[in-house]
């Protein structure tokens, strides 16, 4: 994929560091600009659904828990809010306990904007916390994303359309890949397409009248090659609002990429249940709130949650890209 220029606001990201644990500090909020030389300056985090940049929160374990690795949080709100509570803030305090570094992304939201800025986000964020792996301890090659519904396709999008980095870039930042090393949906929104896109997630993405290249470009069961990192995906099949086809689409073109693929369909859940933790006590809903210990058995057996295999100080490096062009 040919990387779109970042430009103007586009390309300033923002991160309010929420410290926990052994040596925390105060919450700050540091704007990044890549296209200035000066140091960074203190910035105000605003409140407004239309706002200017992108924005992460780290939710750092306590120093001896962490093992080093990281993962991009994305909620979900059809690209036109954010539920920053229930599929952003508690699905980062879990990664959290489990010793992760979780990065809460707040990306920019439609209708003021459009693709590709919510993708730019994405990339951005990924690429920041791998070139600032050596800084957080982290290993460059365990950095994932976690998507929820709208975030999902988010996730799903940054898996499929991404690349090694521009070595050149002025911007250190730009330098590194913006792969992520592995995906983790839950409900998400995949396709763009008839008969199973969310049309809200598609019109706060899209517009009203897209093209037809883009809405390819964008169903991500269309997307999926060799290189997509390995997944993990939960849906219930009785999900009202963002149909389990979506899922089923994507996991069946990860299996026939031979990408390795883990999915959990529940028959009962609906939508928007986030790690399910209160549904535990309702008729039938039992097995939805297992999903986070089977996703979190799920990262270790893949090493995820294995200490860290590169020193500290190392310098930070990306992954195999996928659909780099």
């Amino acid at each position: 994929m040919r990387r779109p220029p970042l430009s103007g606001i586009a390309g300033i990201l923002a991160i309010v560091l929420s410290a926990h644990g052994a040596g925390a500090t105060r919450p700050r909020s540091i704007r990044i600009d890549p296209a200035a030389s000066k140091e960074p300056q203190v910035a105000f985090i605003g409140k407004d659904s239309a706002r200017s940049a992108p924005f992460l929160t780290l939710y750092a374990p306590v120093r001896d828990s962490a093992n080093g690795a990281a993962m991009v949080v994305c909620p979900g709100g059809a690209y036109g809010m954010l539920a920053r509570k229930k599929e952003g803030v508690e699905p980062s305090l879990w990664l959290r306990s489990l010793g992760i570094h979780a990065f809460l992304l707040e990306y920019r939201l439609g209708p003021a904007f459009h693709h590709p800025a919510q993708m730019e986000d994405g990339q951005r964020a990924v690429r920041w916390v791998r070139a600032n792996a050596a800084r957080f301890h982290l290993d460059p090659r365990r950095i994932g994303m976690l998507g929820f519904s709208a975030g999902g396709h988010l996730t799903a999008t940054v898996a499929t359309h991404n690349d090694g980095g521009d070595p050149a870039a002025a911007d250190p930042v730009e330098r590194v890949s913006c792969r992520p090393d592995f995906q983790i949906l839950i409900y998400p929104v995949i396709s763009m397409e008839a008969p199973f896109t969310h049309r809200a997630s598609r019109i706060n993405l899209l517009g009203r009248s897209p093209d037809a290249a883009t809405l390819s470009y964008l169903s991500l069961e269309t997307q999926v090659e060799g290189g997509a990192p390995p997944a993990f995906l939960v849906h219930a099949e009785a999900d009202p609002v963002v149909a389990i086809a979506n899922s089923q689409a994507y996991a069946e073109a990860l299996r026939r990429a031979k990408v390795p693929v883990e999915f959990l369909a529940f028959v009962q859940g609906g939508h928007a249940f986030g790690l399910a933790a209160e549904r535990n006590g309702e008729p039938g809903m039992e097995q939805l709130s297992t999903w986070p210990s089977q996703c979190a058995k799920w990262m270790e057996a893949r090493g995820i949650l294995g200490r860290p295999a590169v020193s500290p100080d190392s310098p930070a490096f990306g992954g195999r890209s996928q659909n780099a062009k």
